[in-house]
């Protein structure tokens, strides 16, 4: 974009504009370009002074856009007009998909007027797509100015909002089986689905990628301390071996909660005080052109502002959404299970696929699992964890028993991943398998009616 193409301009400064170079000759008057662009003429003005002048352009040129935006709020009316404009051309015009958006409002208007919660859900599917992949711009546009620690936080806290955003809205309406069976399918999309496009659609570009082996190790060991949390009050459940019938669980799940909260921020840490090692070691580095290239689009302001609209219309249509889930069911005749497993989660991991698919075609495949394994990650140690305390603060029994079947699919799926990513290595034919697992765990769902429905 246009921060792009200064980065650019200020790094041709130093080379093109030197005091020697920059001086031509132009009908017989010698004239110079400064670095914004305008002809100064050399008549009754020394070559020393032009060489001061020139050498202040180039030392300023570099905070030109930062002087621009800091300076934005003060400009006339006219000004601000086209900061505004621009700021939704580039947020809300520049992509295609997100003519989508309007479908997000069209599916208010068919709850008001027909009631009819078959295509409210549709509708409201289809118009929160954009308005989570949106989020996810936002906050790496946000990060941009705090810096990699602060910003590696931020895409961690707002990685999963979407969900989240669901998810509190179920839990304060005592929906407490759509919290669980919406981050379950949240889960089993970013593991199976959004995992095997990367390796996929990586594989056609390149045979055979090779990612950090330790750090999907680290991730793999995460998700089956998770699953331990799960499955022990499930199986507990089901096995009629409670101490206290219809306490011990519940109080398991409490615990276990406490216990993983803590383990999930201190991975936090450890991966950002990694990447802070990692950044000391890199400053003496020369950085290629895709670094230079790599800057924000908008303003910090713009991405706070832009971020709590996306956040506030995320969560209006979310209540619409989770309420036409029982609906659409008797509307489809199919399981409850079904849409909140399976199709719910489409709309959260819209941006999860175009990001993991559009970096392992680069090459670059452990962004790729950062966006995957680090969501599912995510959502087992913090947001599931994170949802039972807050039910225990407001007095709502969330617990950790997902069900015998809702369990056992997330532990064959956590123990089937795990062992892919075991070498460290990964093709189309991995992708494929992933993939036609996905496609096993949708059928299994969508003939699977939930015991508590």
């Amino acid at each position: 974009m246009q921060q792009a193409s200064y980065s650019r301009w200020d790094r041709a400064v130093s080379h093109v504009f030197s005091p020697i170079s920059s001086r031509c000759s132009c009908s017989s008057r010698r004239v110079y370009v400064d670095s914004f662009g305008k002809m100064q003429s050399l008549d009754d003005r020394s070559t020393h002074e032009v060489d001061d002048n020139l050498g202040r352009d180039a030392r300023h040129s570099v905070n030109a856009v930062d002087q621009q935006q800091a300076f934005s709020v003060s400009l006339p009316d006219g000004g601000r007009g086209r900061g505004v404009f621009k700021s939704i051309k580039t947020v809300v015009l520049s992509k295609k998909f997100n003519l989508l958006i309007p479908f997000g409002p069209l599916a208010i208007l068919v709850q008001k007027t027909t009631g009819q919660n078959g295509w409210v859900f549709i509708l409201g599917l289809l118009g929160i797509m954009p308005l989570a992949e949106r989020l996810g711009y936002t906050t790496e546009q946000l990060a941009f100015y705090s810096g990699p620690t602060v910003g590696g936080l931020l895409n961690a806290t707002f990685g999963n909002a979407t969900e989240l955003i669901i998810s509190i809205y179920a839990l304060r309406t005592g929906k407490i089986r759509v919290v669980q069976l919406s981050l379950l399918g949240s889960l089993l999309s970013n593991l199976l689905f959004v995992l095997g496009c990367a390796f996929f659609f990586g594989g056609i570009v390149r045979k055979e990628q090779v990612f950090s082996k330790p750090t999907a190790v680290v991730n793999s060991g995460l998700l089956l301390m998770a699953v331990m949390g799960l499955q022990f009050p499930a199986f507990l459940h089901s096995t009629h071996t409670e101490v206290h019938l219809g306490m011990s669980e519940l109080a398991l799940s409490r615990f276990s909660s406490c216990v993983m909260l803590p383990a999930y921020i201190a991975y936090i840490v450890f991966q950002l005080k990694n990447l802070n090692d990692l950044e000391e070691s890199q400053n003496g580095d020369n950085l290629d052109d895709d670094d230079y290239e790599e800057a924000p689009e908008i303003s910090k302001w713009e991405s706070v502002i832009w971020l709590a609209i996306m956040a506030a219309a995320i969560s209006i249509l979310s209540e619409y959404l989770v309420d036409a889930i029982e609906g659409a069911s008797l509307a489809w005749g199919v399981p409850v299970a079904f849409i909140t497993v399976i199709l719910l989660p489409i709309g959260g991991n819209t941006a999860a696929v175009t990001t993991s698919v559009m970096f392992a075609m680069k090459n670059k495949l452990d962004v790729s699992l950062g966006v995957a394994i680090g969501s599912s990650t995510q959502i087992s140690m913090f947001l599931i964890p994170f949802l039972v305390v807050i039910g225990w603060i407001f007095e709502r029994p969330v617990d950790l028993n997902f069900q015998l079947f809702e369990t056992a699919t997330l532990v064959m799926t956590v123990l089937f991943v795990a062992f892919l990513m075991q070498e460290g290595t990964a093709n189309y034919f991995k992708g494929l398998m992933l993939l036609f697992s996905y496609l096993i765990v949708s059928a299994s769902y969508f003939v699977h009616e939930d015991p508590s429905s």
